[in-house]
């Protein structure tokens, strides 16, 4: 009987082991221009990057069964800027998203956004437990709102509008903070590309056609590079030209703007082995639509000179 306790307990570790949590989140916090301003004591800082890596690498997020290999990597990068009371942060962090392509050892970055107002509250006794549909600080309700919003984007790259799910439940967390929360990132005013127009552009019906395209582009396109790379290029293409439709419809949109802010490269890497025709397209969309980089993107016609 105590053997066939022992094998049972082993059974249980073993399947523990070969299931994870969703996330496998890089951590990092810069507390460089904190601490050069002020001389305030703020070692508990670095008992911060720990309780964050936990909180985002252990929690289960969804019902959905992961192995150790099929975590999500995604990295949150965290600027402490400073602390105008004992705890109180303002700082700005970049969340960075990658996924695997089939078939090769490339990681495509699937999002990169940089939230300029990650304020919260910490003090080594603060608690950071989030309860579904209740606010309890902004800490806690960042955290839960980014990591549904990674899952959301890996999800809408495997299946189309796949991460509809969590694009839901990072609005819910929203709303909640909305009422208890004191920081505008939260609102609708301000900075249109805060956390709250990140939410409404992914729930946009407007804004469908992206993320369908995104999708396609990933299923369709990068995942059959290795074998059918005329085929990628057509995707990125037809993306392109989904993105300048819905530009002209919402300008300035967050979501658009993080898209390049991950993909630009690789976009202008996959077009410049297209062809004249599609290298000409590409300058005049790509300028057009990320004219922040045109003398990068100028490389696609100089290409043919």
């Amino acid at each position: 009987m105590k053997r066939i306790s022992v094998l049972l307990s082993l059974l249980i570790t073993v399947l523990s082991a070969a299931q994870a949590q969703e996330l496998n989140c890089q951590v990092t916090i810069n507390s460089d221009q904190l601490f050069a301003q002020q001389k305030t004591d703020f070692s508990y800082v670095n008992q911060l990057k720990g309780i964050i890596t936990e909180f985002m690498n252990t929690r289960r997020w969804s019902n959905d069964q992961f192995s150790v290999s099929e975590r999500i990597n995604c990295s949150l990068n965290i600027n402490l800027i400073k602390s105008l009371t004992q705890g109180a942060f303002e700082a700005t962090a970049q969340i960075v998203v990658t996924r695997p392509v089939y078939g090769t050892n490339y990681e495509t970055t699937t999002f990169s956004y940089v939230d300029r107002a990650f304020n919260f509250v910490y003090l080594p006794t603060t608690p950071v437990y989030f309860r579904e549909n209740q606010y309890s600080d902004d800490l806690t309700s960042l955290l839960a709102f980014y990591a549904n919003v990674i899952l959301a984007i890996d999800y809408d790259t495997f299946s189309k509008q796949g991460g509809n799910q969590f694009i839901q439940r990072a609005f819910t967390i929203m709303n909640l903070a909305q009422q208890g929360s004191p920081n505008g990132a939260w609102q609708t005013g301000g900075d249109r590309r805060n956390r709250y127009w990140l939410i409404e552009n992914l729930q946009n019906q407007q804004l469908l056609p992206l993320r369908d395209g995104i999708y396609a582009y990933h299923r369709q396109g990068l995942d059959i590079f290795a074998s059918n790379p005329v085929q990628v290029r057509k995707q990125t293409l037809a993306l392109l030209n989904t993105i300048r439709t819905i530009g002209l419809q919402l300008p300035n949109s967050v979501l658009i703007n993080s898209f390049f802010d991950a993909k630009s490269q690789e976009i202008l890497n996959i077009l410049y082995e297209g062809t004249p025709t599609e290298r000409k397209q590409a300058f005049e969309l790509l300028s057009y639509l990320d004219p922040a980089k045109t003398e990068a993107y100028r490389k696609l016609v100089a290409a043919g000179q």
